[in-house]
């Protein structure tokens, strides 16, 4: 294994402490060591992370099957077992405390207090430590301490209302969103304080909650409910403030387009020999309004062309468009790959394996030329406690002679 404390990336030389389990806060740890943070993951004796046990599918041999849901969340990290009860496993823990630069935890509100590692205990020892907190549906308020599970948190934060067929239908996201997004604007938050910490010296506590970051990304739906009074609700795969824009049926199949300006619009329909300036359609609040008309314009216009047919079409007449992929078709997308959104990693159980990849790349100048600086030499997921020995070694090493 390559050395971990000399990884590449804006973080390099910044140590994570990860405690947490599930998806929000190992996606805001695997984040941090996407960025060349350095990211040690303390799993509980007795299996270790919840999402261990998360399956089927498990792969692997029958006697070390491992778990695809972990393998998404915890790439670029070690892993050593502590009991946090037990007196010599707290001294490890604390000891990485002392020289960490993150911890990342996600227990119920009160947990790490009772556990005597509360944040004024931790910043008291490790003044410079930026604390990462995540909650269900944060640590204060009426219901601060509200255990918080993603698919609770998306209809608890009005996502599911905006999602479905239609009003009468809730769906909740294909992914963990509430906690995806979670794990993401702690990420965000962590980075902030990290840059603050340069100019104080000191490190704080970065709060979010599957709910916040929820609510938090309502965007134009939420102004629609605060300014404009309305209650917005599921409207199926159309877009309620622009039209066209969703999935429109073709002959074999469907395709999206995004006519998102009267000039598309323009060029839409001289591509399929309509009129732009026909009564109900001249103007987006007209198509918007007459939703179920424009719909049926444009299906019609569509009726004649199969998927493969239209996309060329469409593109020619400049119309953002697409087509609904399989996630087996997305990762063997030549585009998708030259975007480093696919890593090889060899797994100490499962061999040479391709994961989803980081989501962001960096770059600098040099002599006026691009060079690509982004993280790449990427660690698969560790197996339960492997690094547990090595780790201790280090700590050894860093405390010195007696």
């Amino acid at each position: 294994m390559a050395d971990p404390t000399t990884h590449s990336g804006p973080l390099a030389g910044a140590l994570v402490v990860d405690l947490s389990r599930a998806l929000a806060g190992p996606h805001a740890a695997m984040m941090l060591g996407d960025l060349g943070a350095r990211v040690i993951k303390v799993e509980a004796p007795g299996g270790g992370d919840d999402t261990r046990g998360w399956g089927p599918p498990f792969v692997g041999p029958e006697d070390a099957r491992e778990s695809t849901y972990f393998l998404s969340c915890n790439r670029n990290k070690e892993s050593i077992v502590l009991d946090l009860k037990d007196q010599e496993d707290r001294a490890v823990l604390l000891a990485l405390v002392d020289r960490a630069d993150v911890l990342v935890e996600n227990f119920r509100t009160g947990v790490m207090d009772r556990l005597g590692l509360g944040s004024d205990v931790l910043l008291a020892r490790n003044p410079r430590l930026v604390v990462l907190s995540l909650t269900g549906f944060g640590h204060d308020g009426p219901e601060g301490g509200r255990a918080g599970y993603d698919q609770i948190a998306q209809g608890e934060g009005g996502l599911m209302s905006l999602t479905g067929s239609g009003p009468d239908d809730p769906q909740k996201t294909g992914v963990p969103i509430g906690d995806l997004l979670a794990g993401i604007h702690g990420a965000l938050g962590v980075v902030a304080a990290l840059h603050e910490r340069h100019g104080t010296g000191r490190g704080q506590v970065v709060r979010a909650s599957l709910l916040s970051s929820i609510v938090g990304v309502h965007a134009f739906q939420g102004t629609r409910a605060t300014v404009a009074g309305e209650v917005p609700r599921a409207i199926g795969n159309h877009h309620p403030s622009i039209a066209p824009y969703g999935l429109f049926r073709c002959k074999g199949g469907a395709v999206q387009i995004s006519v998102g300006s009267e000039g598309l619009w323009q060029r839409f329909c001289e591509a399929f020999d309509l009129d732009a300036t026909a009564p109900g359609f001249a103007t987006n609040p007209e198509r918007v309004a007459g939703r179920a008309a424009t719909i049926a314009l444009v299906e019609q216009a569509f009726a004649a062309y199969s998927p493969d047919e239209l996309m060329p079409r469409l593109d020619a007449a400049g119309i953002p468009a697409g087509v609904v992929r399989t996630l087996d078709e997305v990762y063997a997308s030549p585009q998708v790959r030259s975007q480093g959104l696919v890593v090889e990693v060899d797994h100490a159980v499962l061999g040479s394996i391709e994961l989803p990849g980081p989501p962001i790349r960096f770059f600098e100048a040099d002599g006026g030329a691009e060079v690509e600086t982004t993280r790449r030499d990427h660690a698969a997921p560790p197996v339960y406690g492997a690094d547990g020995d090595a780790i201790r070694a280090w700590l050894a090493a860093e405390a010195g002679p007696a």
